[in-house]
């Protein structure tokens, strides 16, 4: 596929090598294209631009920046080259707070999530929440002795859902989806989760395994 990547730090950056790993072709946008220079040069082939450059290129695109964010960086990519597309959505919506005694805070509530929040703001696109739960160390096939951990995803449509299904697998996970975007308010905060025993005993080499 043609994967346009909306973000240009850490977790962007690892997904879009995970993307070029797998044989797909990407596109980063940024605010500054400029500073993905070092990344181009170690991943041939792949190009970087604005926003709207990235979100018009992919036939998916990632959302992966700062959740405080999300809407500005959906704004630049421009409605009209998300509608009818895929879009993992890896945000969360984090707080500018420290984490008291390991937790962090949202700034969202447990009645309307942060992917939920993007879906009314952007409804021609279709969101599936993925890849929110885990470090960026460990998103792009990761190894553990209890075998492929669980991804959790949502989203209303279904086709959409399919696509990102696809990449979770290739990627080395196990997709459990949760329904519709709704499920997204239990989801997000499993980073909360995922984060405690990395602020409380530095330990971040972890992800979560659905059991049955």
């Amino acid at each position: 596929m043609k994967v346009g990547v909306l973000g240009s730090g850490e977790v962007a950056t690892t997904l879009a090598a995970g993307f070029v790993r797998h044989g797909h072709q990407v596109l980063i946008g940024s605010r500054d294209p400029a500073r993905l220079a070092d990344w181009l040069a170690a991943h041939p082939g792949s190009t970087a631009g604005t926003f709207a450059d990235a979100a018009a290129f992919g036939e998916l695109v990632v959302l992966a920046v700062k959740g405080s964010a999300a809407l500005d960086v959906l704004a630049l990519a421009e409605a009209a080259n998300l509608a009818g597309k895929p879009v993992i959505d890896v945000t969360n919506p984090i707080a500018d707070a420290p984490p008291v005694n390991g937790v962090l805070s949202f700034y969202t509530d447990l009645n309307l999530s942060l992917l939920e929040t993007l879906q009314q703001a952007f409804p021609e696109a279709h969101f599936v929440k993925a890849f929110n739960s885990v470090g960026s160390a460990r998103m792009v096939n990761p190894q553990f002795t209890g075998g492929p951990p669980s991804m959790f995803i949502c989203g209303n449509d279904d086709h959409a859902k399919r696509t990102v299904k696809g990449v979770v697998e290739q990627f080395g996970w196990e997709p459990i989806d949760m329904g519709t975007m709704a499920a997204a308010r239990a989801i997000e905060p499993l980073c909360m989760l995922w984060c405690i025993p990395g602020f409380l005993n530095n330990q971040w080499q972890h992800a979560f395994k659905l059991l049955r």
